[in-house]
């Protein structure tokens, strides 16, 4: 199948990679865009596979704040060089990951499934299965309901399952393997906060009849 100009330039858009890798991944699968990226996604995940057992303790941390100054995120992302921590694709991709992280509502709580705690697990656990068990689901299909509702809960809470905002079709994990083939070296988050103006904090609301009543005495 032939294809064109356009179809490179669109799985360019999806992948980030280069318009060399691109055509020859519609190359090897007859011009369909689909099946090319599902072929760049395997190259990239067996080329970041290879690396990861590689230290990455270069980088930066980058600080991103949302126009209106209401909501501010710091993340920490690692590479294997000081080189690579300088260049501005790099540094562009670390800013990505701050935007997304600022964007995503609510916020992710970790960067990996590993990190996620028994308690945490646990406790979503609890809350999933009495949602099933009051339907009145029997037991082995609540069962299977939970783990849907984890497997689900994952994508809200752990940064790297999520669909990066930048490109919906890659989840961040997906996103970082592709950036280590294209660069040559492992890169990896190692932990963000996010800042919202006001989270956490009682607003005040002031009685105006109490306190004018305490003024006057009544």
């Amino acid at each position: 199948m032939a294809f064109t100009a356009q179809d490179v330039k669109t799985l360019r858009d999806r992948t980030g990679l280069g318009m060399m890798d691109c055509k020859k991944a519609l190359e090897e699968n007859d011009g369909d865009i689909e099946k090319a990226g599902d072929w760049l996604r395997k190259k990239g995940l067996a080329a970041a596979a290879k690396k990861a057992d590689r230290i990455a303790a270069e980088g930066i941390v980058e600080a991103y704040i949302h126009p209106g100054g209401r909501v501010g995120v710091l993340v920490e992302v690692n590479c294997e060089t000081d080189f690579v921590g300088k260049t501005e694709g790099f540094q562009r991709l670390v800013k990505e990951i701050a935007m997304h992280i600022a964007a995503h509502d609510p916020a992710p709580q970790f960067v990996t499934k590993e990190e996620v705690t028994a308690e945490f697990i646990e406790k979503e656990k609890e809350i999933a299965r009495a949602q099933a068990l009051a339907t009145g689901k029997p037991a082995n299909i609540v069962e299977k309901i939970v783990e849907g509702k984890m497997a689900s809960i994952y994508k809200d809470v752990c940064l790297l399952e999520q669909s990066f905002i930048i490109n919906p079709d890659l989840t961040i994990a997906q996103h970082l393997s592709t950036k280590t083939a294209e660069i040559g070296e492992k890169l990896s988050i190692r932990r963000f906060t996010k800042y919202v103006m006001g989270e956490g904090l009682e607003k005040k609301v002031d009685d105006f009849a109490a306190e004018v009543a305490a003024q006057t005495g009544m």
